[in-house]
């Protein structure tokens, strides 16, 4: 308490308001393959569309049913945690090459004694892309003029590209199409603002405005389409066209920008569907004029990402600038990008392409001392970076899902807890997940379902749902699968943190377009978000009210009594799928694994146990480090009871008691720094056997 020693009014404030707040009880995770999206990482889906979207469409021909499961229980609830698990050695981005080119350039000529004439120097210019088409009209192209006494004799050519930028501005166009003059301080040129061997730029020269007379004011260039050298021209034909060259052709030779997808998987290999419609991605270029480049990045035929670059300008718009290089930093959710030489052998990821020419060096491309590079490409080497990506569009391919064989799928579907982050389905072993029900649907290695459900134990934050494979047989067999008695499992289930059903539901799969058999455990995780959206989540998750299943469309197996006592009785747990002839196909069971005869062989007692813990935890964590005395005894209580109390009213429980005071809380415990608190708790048991006894009478016996 404070000390006051001077006269005056003092307000406290003191918060002892603390409640226990609501926990969602829906929130499904599941374990699975995919086509796209992160691997190894639990993420929120909130829709459907959501899940389509980031994870792709789900096919029979993808390992499990993960997303099948997503789907389905996502129809009952709107948060679903699906972790993408992934074979590192298998999984391959999908890529593509975006062709990297020079733009066809012209030196202006180092001529003795200026510009000579009637008083102007004229040119007249065409520009053509990559494809060949004329960007100006052949009959009226682009022309501009150097008026009389703009360049003196002194200045050479010096002074005619100076006059050339005063003139231009730097551009002839502010649009997608334009000419550049760029300059190191020793040579001046005229570029055309496209790359790749079919740029091209036709530059004509005339001393008087009827371009009529040619004068030689221009130098020529290789034919690759940069300059060839410097030096003083006296006689030289007045009009010329230079064509731009493609480094990159194929992935065998040349270099190039390499978009890569952040995530693995062919979700993102653009192809076309049965329907007609466009999966997958695309990167198109687009010429913005100048130096400046507009990639697009298209998903599923719909430009998705936009992105204006630039190699020649280091005011923020370097492709590395704008597009990440890799994973962390994201400013594209869809690519990466990296400059490459041939096949990707040298892959500069995370290099800077500020000084492009001595990166283009290093990959055997430029020689700094004016040679030829390796390629036998003739490139400037005055400082004239005239390199941009080629117009076009190029599909990304190549992409793998990162599934292998049995073996290394199902260990990948376990994951390691022993990384940072954890992989697999370890990464469910997150708190802030707040996970209810889990499942690796479509899965039936003993290991991977073992593994779930000593999760589930271990973080005691979910229930493990579980089923026999497709195909195991009859009931018996069925029976024999749970009890550890056949080839694919040779131990029991015996858990009450983890529930079998049985058999698997056919289903019409709108995205393979015909009918497929579902794992049954996909249904009971879609009847228990079901039941907490419609009743409470203590309420069994089966019966003709709460476990009727309206989508399947038949069983796999035909279960009658007797078959359905045997999987429910005698220590046997499968909870049946039922197809009554009039009531329909139904969850006709909610037994946990667990073999012992105790509350929490019923799912919904688990459930409900789950919950209450999960509340407990989140409403007391502010009594850590309080005095462990009977006012902390009795704030703890206080919160407690009111939530108790609310479950009991919803039907939860019959009768409960806390107990936190000094029959709990012992001299030896407070000692030890420990406050205990008892919870003690009668559930609501569930009517499953219905019995109604009917007693034939006498005449002569009295009813009432």
């Amino acid at each position: 308490m404070p000390n006051f020693v001077s006269p005056g009014i003092y307000v406290l404030e003191k918060d002892i308001s603390e409640y226990a707040p609501t926990v969602n009880s829906s929130v499904v995770g599941i374990v699975g393959f995919a086509t796209k999206g992160k691997t190894n990482t639990a993420t929120l889906i909130t829709s459907p569309e959501n899940l389509v979207n980031t994870f792709g469409r789900p096919s029979e021909n993808i390992t499990g049913q993960g997303l099948e499961g997503a789907l389905e229980v996502l129809e009952t609830t709107n948060q679903v945690y699906f972790l993408r698990a992934a074979v590192d050695a298998s999984a391959n981005d999908a890529s593509a090459q975006v062709p990297l080119g020079s733009c066809a350039a012209m030196e202006v000529s180092n001529v003795s004694g200026g510009v000579t004439g009637s008083g102007s120097l004229y040119f007249k210019i065409s520009v053509k892309n990559n494809t060949g088409t004329e960007q100006y009209t052949v009959t009226n192209p682009k022309s501009f003029a150097v008026p009389v006494g703009t360049v003196p004799a002194a200045m050479g050519a010096s002074g005619q590209a100076t006059a050339l930028k005063k003139i231009i501005g730097g551009a002839l166009d502010s649009d997608k199409v334009g000419v550049t003059v760029a300059s190191n301080g020793t040579a001046h040129f005229i570029v055309g603002s496209f790359a790749g061997s079919g740029a091209s730029i036709s530059v004509s020269a005339y001393n008087e405005p009827t371009y009529t007379t040619g004068t030689y004011v221009l130098l020529a260039t290789s034919g690759d389409g940069l300059v060839a050298g410097a030096g003083a021209v006296t006689s030289l034909a007045s009009s010329l066209t230079i064509y731009g060259s493609t480094f990159y052709n194929k992935v065998a030779s040349g270099i190039g920008y390499l978009a890569e997808t952040i995530h693995p998987g062919t979700g993102y290999n653009l192809s076309t569907l049965a329907d007609g419609s466009v999966r997958g991605n695309s990167v198109e270029v687009e010429n913005l004029g100048g130096a400046n480049t507009l990639i697009t990045v298209n998903d599923e035929g719909v430009a998705k990402e936009t992105f204006k670059t630039s190699f020649l300008d280091g005011n923020g718009t370097y492709i590395e600038d704008v597009i990440n290089t890799g994973e962390t930093n994201l400013t594209s959710d869809i690519i990466k990008g990296n400059l490459v030489s041939g096949a990707g052998s040298s892959d500069f990821t995370n290099t800077k392409l500020t000084a492009f020419d001595s990166y283009l060096s290093s990959m055997g491309v430029i020689d700094l001392s004016g040679t030829q590079g390796g390629d036998g490409l003739a490139i400037s080497v005055d400082g004239a970076r005239f390199i941009k990506p080629v117009e076009g569009s190029v599909s990304l391919a190549g992409g793998t899902d990162g599934t292998g064989s049995d073996s290394e799928n199902n260990t990948a579907l376990v994951g390691l807890a022993n990384l940072d982050p954890k992989t697999g389905m370890q990464a469910l072993d997150d708190d802030a997940l707040n996970i209810s029900v889990a499942m690796v649907p479509g899965v039936y290695d003993q290991t991977v379902q073992d593994n779930l459900v000593t999760l589930a134990e271990s973080t005691q934050n979910f229930l493990a749902l579980v089923s026999p494979p497709e195909g195991v047989g009859t009931a018996q067999d069925a029976i024999d699968w749970s009890n550890g008695g056949s080839e694919s499992r040779t131990a029991s289930l015996n858990s009450s943190y983890a529930a079998i059903y049985w058999p698997h539901v056919k289903v019409f799969s709108v995205f393979d377009g015909k009918d497929r058999f579902y794992d049954p455990a996909i249904f009971a995780a879609r009847q228990m978000a079901f039941t907490d959206n419609s009743a409470e989540t203590w309420f069994a998750p089966a019966g003709f009210v709460r476990g009727k299943l309206s989508k399947p469309s038949e069983v796999e197996v035909k279960l009658n009594q007797g078959d359905r006592d045997s999987m429910y009785s005698g220590g046997n747990v499968i909870n049946p799928i039922v197809n009554f002839p009039q009531q329909g196909i139904t969850i006709f069971g909610q037994r946990t694994s667990q073999r012992d005869a105790s509350a929490l062989d019923r799912v919904n007692i688990r459930r409900m146990m789950i919950l209450i813990r999960k509340q407990i935890l989140a409403s007391t964590t502010a009594f850590v480090f309080e005095p462990n005395d009977p006012i902390t005894w009795q704030r703890i209580e206080t919160l407690i009871n009111p939530m108790m109390d609310d479950i009991k009213q919803r039907r939860g429980i019959t009768e409960f008691r806390v107990v936190c005071d000094e029959t709990t809380n012992t001299s030896v415990r407070i000692d030890r720094n420990e406050l205990w608190c008892k919870v003690l708790i009668k559930p609501t048991k569930t009517a499953e056997i219905l019995i109604f006894e009917i007693n034939l009478t006498n005449q002569s016996a009295k009813l009432g």
